[in-house]
């Protein structure tokens, strides 16, 4: 069964995820709903991560590369300014939309497996990682024209 791989796809991406919603989060104190609404979101994914771990135990987690991969690709650290602002919150928003498609795929593997507790989980967590999207999607928006247009 290849399940395990997509779970440890997953919750490797989600604790990736977590980690950059921190750092950016800090690195962005001066934007009070930056700092606050990212560290709220880390919380939000450590949780997820741990809500796949018993699942990870049951489907013998494998730890493929392909997150840590992607977590040294797209975010390999955070930038100063508007521009950076708008920079790391598209970086944010391309891990959580690898968090997306996995929580998809897993879902369905999970009605596959008629594992009902990993379906609940997946409608969950699926329904919260796309809250985070719209956060970073709207919250990019209210930062391009100052970013882009307005110069520093």
């Amino acid at each position: 069964m290849h399940l395990a791989h997509y779970l440890g796809l997953l919750h490797r991406a989600q604790s990736n995820l977590a980690d950059a919603f921190r750092q950016v989060g800090e690195a962005h104190a001066d934007e009070p709903d930056v700092f606050h609404l990212c560290h709220q979101q880390a919380g939000v994914c450590d949780r997820h991560a741990g809500l796949l771990e018993p699942f990870a135990r049951r489907y013998s987690e494998e730890a493929p590369d392909e997150p840590e991969r992607l977590h040294s690709e797209l975010f390999s650290g955070t930038r100063t300014g508007g521009i950076g602002l708008l920079r790391d919150l598209q970086d944010l928003y391309l891990m959580a939309a690898e968090c997306d498609v996995c929580w998809t795929v897993v879902g369905q593997a999970a009605r596959g497996a008629r594992d009902h507790g990993l379906q609940q989980v997946v409608q969950q967590c699926e329904g919260e990682t796309a809250i985070q999207l719209q956060w970073l999607r709207t919250r990019m928006k209210a930062a391009a024209p100052q970013a882009l247009v307005v110069a520093e």
